[in-house]
């Protein structure tokens, strides 16, 4: 999956930045279409993006036409890419973009300085902590968001807790009920601060469907505990509050686009990806609104068919 890091200069024609669905995408249809020079760089450990830490289903109805789990959806993502003639390095992080196509990235064999044709930004999106949400009270073990949670429940197979409260309605939210299910966890109840749930109302029984309380115009105004989470008190819109006993927390969404690199390069996007550098786009979920990982392939497969009819020219 992986090459030989290349020499600290290289000339490539596509830089993929995120391995990612939108980013393993775009590298595939880039390869297949001839471009024999397109390197993936990737920060963590694997390819993949969120959906490899997704050990439940549904993935790949559109992209296999199958239902298969985010694990495997990941893995045939990247195989995709590969087989395509795509080069995925991984533990590569990107530092600073450059003026027309230039890219400076850390490696494990040290810094990399890159020149292409075109740079794909393909960073996703990542979920607010507490510190931003402003929650108050002790600092314990036990609180994190889904993605630390799959990590435990997928990759690592260890149980954090039994039962936490988790914060928020979306989708992202029936997947950290997933994840509780397989570590053996029974999530205390579900808190949302709107009226309604995030998702539309067939999904929004999910929750009760396995026997946890959802409570609407609340929010976690403190979490309390020693060494571990020991108990949230909740506030509802009317002021009125009460303790709830729980031993972690699992904050969701809140959904925080990951381009910290387009902004230290001073770059702006348009909703299609068009970047004020015409060497840069963008695809994914670093554009809002937030799209499944089958609707960010999909932005990823359109965004390199764009660029090879540009290349073209």
């Amino acid at each position: 999956m992986t090459s030989a890091t290349p020499p600290p200069a290289s000339d490539v024609d596509i830089l993929v930045i995120g391995a990612g669905p939108a980013g393993l995408a775009a590298a595939t249809v880039l390869a297949a279409g001839g471009l024999r020079r397109v390197i993936v760089l990737e920060r963590e450990t694997a390819p993949g993006g969120v959906p490899r830490h997704c050990g439940h289903s549904p993935f790949g109805m559109r992209e296999f036409r199958r239902l298969i789990s985010g694990a495997e959806y990941a893995r045939r993502l990247a195989d995709a890419a590969t087989r395509a003639g795509a080069v995925i390095l991984l533990r590569t992080t990107a530092i600073a973009l450059g003026p027309g196509g230039i890219l400076s990235a850390a490696s494990p064999d040290g810094m990399l300085r890159f020149t292409a044709k075109r740079i794909v930004l393909a960073t996703g999106v990542r979920e607010s902590p507490r510190a931003t949400r402003l929650v108050g009270g002790d600092r314990p073990l036990g609180v994190m968001n889904t993605g630390a949670l799959q990590a435990f429940a997928y990759l690592e197979r260890l149980a954090p807790f039994r039962r936490p409260v988790i914060v928020g309605t979306e989708l992202i939210a029936l997947s950290a009920i997933l994840a509780c299910r397989h570590i053996g966890a029974r999530p205390a109840a579900l808190i949302e601060a709107n009226p309604g749930p995030s998702v539309p109302r067939p999904l929004a029984a999910f929750p009760r469907l396995f026997g946890i309380p959802v409570h609407y115009n609340t929010e976690i105004s403190e979490i309390q505990g020693g060494a571990r989470v020991e108990r949230v008190t909740l506030r509802r819109r009317d002021g009125v509050t009460r303790t709830l006993a729980c031993d972690g927390v699992v904050f969701t969404a809140g959904w925080v686009p990951e381009a910290s690199l387009a902004h230290a390069a001073g770059l702006a996007f348009d909703s299609d990806g068009r970047c004020s550098d015409p060497a840069i786009c963008a695809a994914g979920n670093l554009l809002p609104p937030l799209k499944t990982a089958g609707r960010s392939w999909c932005t990823g497969r359109r965004l390199a068919a764009s660029i090879l009819r540009d290349l073209a020219k």
